[in-house]
């Protein structure tokens, strides 16, 4: 069982049916999808917390078009989930002893991820 992370804390997977895409780590942006004809949502493995090549991936993704639901799926850990939210990511999917780890408090102080960052910091 997995757990949702959005910016008002955990969810249970409510995604239903539809057009999915799994998309692994090491996919290089040249291949992945030129259209998203039906996909209603992205998912980017991430096998490990240190690996960000998912961040660039989704970024990669936005910019190529696709406005449907984007997933971080695997080993993102909360301090991650402000840079996973600026890459475009929608949701972080998590294992539920990583959540037992890292309680939804955790999450959520990161949620407010537009005014968290260094440039934000430096107009200040």
């Amino acid at each position: 069982m997995s757990v949702i992370v959005r910016d008002d804390g955990f969810h249970v997977d409510d995604f239903q049916g539809g057009a999915a895409i799994d998309i692994a780590a090491d996919t290089q942006p040249a291949d992945l999808p030129a259209r998203f004809d039906g996909v209603e949502m992205i998912r980017v493995s991430f096998p490990v917390f240190s690996d960000g090549r998912g961040f660039s991936l989704a970024r990669h993704l936005r910019a190529r078009g696709f406005t449907g639901r984007l997933r971080a799926q695997g080993h993102v850990i909360a301090d991650q989930y402000a840079m996973a939210r600026r890459a475009g990511f929608d949701e972080v999917e998590i294992a539920e002893d990583l959540a037992a780890r890292q309680p939804a408090d955790q999450w959520i102080f990161r949620a407010d991820w537009r005014a968290h960052d260094y440039r934000s910091r430096l107009k200040g």
